[in-house]
């Protein structure tokens, strides 16, 4: 540092003695802080001479006349006179000045040109304290000038392991407010707030009389939309525009997609927004001209608000330019601000997707529906179920009233009557010739004779387009290999009929009550039906998900030890379904469903070494939003069965009935309009002559008990065509990641060949996230290194992001850069070689071939 040791000095000045020619060298000792050690000094090749202020002419006599062939050390214990009482003032001009002030040491110790002294100098202050002179000297500045120093000083005050201005305002903007900021407090304090808003306007083009950090503030967000937004700026604005656009754009682009200034950058925009006015500017530009903005959280309310209307009006063809609102949704969502906005832009494309396919196609045959069903049509299911789902992720769903209106007519009465009264005109004459798997075949088709043992899940409810997503989730991961069939639940599709069917049996009978036996035995129960499966699998176990799902590794593998087949029985939609005060949770459900049946397989295939799975369930559901009309009820059934609880056996005379929602168990067929019946044993198969009797369209049966909404038992596709997906995966298989990481500096140039920067691990490491190599280093745009390499080993496991922050330090080779070439931060995986980041920056080092004299 620049604390230099009387040894030192004296090296120094010896070095200057060194030579034939003579020397004299002047020190002028300011506060005569070395006045006792001069005399001590071991001068090689030169003597002290004494200067007072009262001997100037004899010592001039002396050197000039007396001895002219000595070198001498002229040491004044007093600061330089002016130069019109500086006798000496001619000989100093042929002779040399050294210098042991603080300053002067700084600049010989730094190695910095003489003529940027006076600089050091004004900021003397700043190297008051042994601290913030390190913190300077730790930067390792190769270059110094005017403004590489006070950068470098202003780095040090905001505690910037980089010597960047942009880091310097990232600092200022992100750490504290606009009003007293401590950073601005201090650059005052230290003289440097000039420099900071001339570097302000160098970099940024940021120039006032009076600068504040707000104006400054908004002159970046107003520079930004100027270049986005495709419309003239209000007249208020203009003065607010900057010339180096580019620049501003880095700098926001970079502080708005941090990692972890972007919540500070959220709360930036939001108050140059309001201070803009920018709701009543905006109000009066086509919103067309807003699509690419993403700076501001207010520009999500005018799309989402121009969307909103749109469909409202069933216009969905309608562009921004030439952005579909499919697309828009989708590039909102991607933008800063979609983490905001996620559910109203999802809300929006499912009300699309709905609106665009309000006109039902009838299919001609069964089958042909079942196949139009299973690949295109129930979609309709999902758009309602995700509509719905982020609908209610929402504080307040009011402005999408309107829209939500809509979809449920399409849905109710467009889609879900239809596809309804469709499926079942073919039903009533096509269903013995349904080439779907029944359900009462499932066990002697898929588990009797598998190889492997086999772990069969069973998930109430789980109906075809839900198991469809669960699907696509097991097909994202590529250690899992899923497809899935079709299956036709029995009819009626209840639990207690589905759940017997998917047992091993050689019969299924219907008793006077209406309860099923499965060989002569109850299923109600998981005991009763181990006992069965037990049977026909002696090596077997039939388990609820609820009390398997929280097991130690050892008390799960003695479940599933020298098994062949196990039975698990999964209630979520169901359980949540039927129940009057959760049935509008029942979209929750099925989310929550597919993540629990996804992470139970994982866990199986790890923690109990089971690789074989098949997902299905014992029947679907219908499900709408609003409350139901008297005109979705049928009456004259439920009056005629009397006064019965929803689905319990009644007797009335010679005729027997279960009444469900959407069902009816009768020794006869029910004669009502808009209600057809079959004869129970076609979809049980078994010689069962009574009949089903079920609403023709989605209407439901007027019938005692709770929940009308969440409805099941009926013959519809929704109801009757589940999923059966086979699953496998890879043993010792889960489901992991690797550590990310991403860069923290908002650098966006390198202007010394040494350079340090910021990193941050996104996510900590566990038991789902690990550790993984990576190789970070510089290139030039063809891809030639021109730094030093790193080998970052990503395996912190601190929660706290701040404690996963790590800095690199970077060498650049020596070389000639050129501002107009590309150059790029790379850092590539090492087990795999996959680049996981591509940064660009500007090379920006004066005189790096060593041919500069740094002027």
């Amino acid at each position: 540092m620049a604390e230099l040791t009387l040894k030192q000095i004296t090296d120094k000045l010896n070095s200057e003695f060194t030579g034939e020619v003579r020397k004299l060298v002047f020190w002028y000792d300011a506060n005569a802080e070395f006045l006792e050690d001069v005399t001590t000094m071991d001068l090689v090749n030169a003597k002290v001479l004494h200067l007072e202020p009262d001997n100037q002419f004899y010592t001039k006599y002396f050197l000039e006349c007396v001895d002219t062939t000595t070198n001498y050390l002229v040491y004044a214990p007093f600061a330089k006179p002016a130069i019109r009482d500086n006798h000496l003032a001619d000989i100093i001009k042929y002779s040399k000045e050294f210098f042991a002030d603080r300053a002067s040491l700084l600049t010989i110790d730094l190695g910095i040109d003489e003529r940027y002294k006076p600089v050091i100098q004004h900021y003397i202050k700043f190297f008051g304290e042994k601290k913030r002179t390190q913190a300077f000297y730790d930067l390792e500045l190769e270059t110094f000038n005017r403004n590489t120093i006070e950068i470098a000083l202003m780095s040090v005050l905001c505690k910037c392991k980089t010597p960047s201005y942009e880091e310097v305002l990232r600092t200022v903007l992100t750490d504290a407010g606009f009003e007293d900021n401590p950073y601005l407090a201090e650059f005052k304090k230290y003289d440097l707030l000039d420099a900071f808003w001339r570097q302000a306007q160098d970099v940024f083009g940021y120039a006032d009389e009076k600068p504040t950090l707000e104006k400054f503030t908004m002159t970046m967000f107003v520079t930004y939309v100027t270049k986005i937004i495709s419309a003239d700026m209000p007249a208020a604005w203009k003065p607010f525009i900057s010339f180096k656009s580019g620049n501003v754009i880095a700098f926001i682009d970079n502080l708005m997609n941090s990692y972890i200034y972007g919540d500070r950058f959220d709360e930036i925009s939001k108050m140059v927004y309001d201070r803009l006015k920018a709701y009543t500017e905006f109000r009066k530009i086509p919103v067309e001209a807003l699509v690419s903005c993403g700076i501001f959280a207010g520009v999500d309310e005018f799309l989402i608000e121009w969307a909103t209307e749109r469909l409202e009006l069933e216009d969905v063809a309608a562009k921004l330019g030439d952005t579909t609102i499919p697309q828009l949704t989708k590039q909102r969502r991607q933008g800063h601000f979609g983490k905001h906005y996620a559910n109203e832009y999802f809300v929006l494309q499912n009300a699309w997707s709905i609106i665009s396919g309000s006109q039902y196609a009838p299919s001609a045959s069964l089958n042909e529906m079942v196949k139009n069903y299973t690949s295109e049509l129930y979609k309709m299911d999902r758009y309602y179920r995700y509509f719905y789902y982020y609908l209610d992720k929402l504080e307040d769903a009011t402005r999408f009233d309107k829209l939500k209106e809509l979809v449920e007519n399409i849905y109710a009465n467009e889609y879900l009557a239809k596809i309804c009264i469709n499926w079942n005109d073919l039903f009533s004459t096509e269903r013995e010739s349904l080439q779907i798997t029944k359900q009462p075949d499932f066990f002697n088709r898929n588990v009797n004779y598998a190889k492997d043992q086999l772990v069969v899940i069973i998930s109430d409810a789980l109906r075809y387009e839900v198991g469809m997503t669960l699907l696509e989730k097991l097909q994202a991961d590529e250690k899992c290999t899923a497809t899935m069939k079709t299956m036709a639940s029995t009819l009626p599709s209840i639990t207690q009929y589905g759940m017997a069917a998917l047992l091993p049996h050689r019969s299924l009978e219907l008793i006077e009550d209406y309860s099923v036996l499965v060989d002569g035995q109850k299923t109600d129960t998981l005991e009763q039906r181990q006992a069965i499966l037990h049977k026909y699998k002696p090596a077997s176990r039939c388990v609820q998900y609820d009390d398997i799902k929280n097991l130690s590794v050892a008390d799960l593998r003695s479940i599933f030890t020298r098994q062949d087949v196990v039975y698990i029985y999964h209630n979520q939609i169901d359980a949540r379904g039927d129940k009057l005060n959760t049935e509008n949770e029942v979209f929750n459900a099925c989310a929550e469903a597919v993540d629990e049946i996804s992470a139970l397989i994982r866990r199986l295939t790890t923690s109990a070494n089971r690789s074989r799975f098949i997902v299905t369930a014992d029947h679907g559901f219908i499900y709408r939003r609003n409350k139901l009309s008297e005109s979705d009820k049928i009456g004259s059934v439920a009056a005629s069965a009397g006064k019965v609880n929803s689905g319990e056996a009644i007797s009335e005379g010679t005729r027997e009935y279960v009444l469900g929602r959407r069902y009816l168990l009768s020794t006869e067929a029910i004669s009502t309009e808009g209600v057809d019946s079959t004869v129970v044993g076609i979809m049980m198969q078994n010689k069962d002559e009574r009949k089903v009797s079920y609403p023709i369209g989605a209407d439901i049966f007027k019938a005692p008990g709770t929940g009308m909404n969440f409805v099941h038992g009926g013959s519809s596709p929704q109801e009757m065509i589940i999923p059966l997906i086979e699953v496998k995966t890879e043993r010792g298989y889960k489901e992991t990641t690797t550590a990310q990481i991403a860069l923290v500096s908002l650098t966006t140039k390198i202007t010394n060949l040494i350079t340090s920067l910021d990193f941050v691990q996104t996510d900590a490491v566990n038991d789902v996230v690990k550790e993984t190599t990576y190789r970070i280093y510089f290139v030039d745009d063809n891809d030639e290194k021109i730094s030093n390499e790193h080998l970052y080993v990503a395996d912190k496991k601190d929660k706290d992001t701040v404690k996963r922050v790590f800095r690199l330090r970077f060498s650049f080779k020596n070389k000639k850069y050129s501002k107009n070439q590309k150059y790029y931060l790379v850092a590539y995986d090492d087990n795999n070689s996959l680049e996981v980041l591509r940064h660009e920056i500007v090379m920006d080092i004066a005189f790096a071939d060593d041919f500069g004299f740094g002027f």
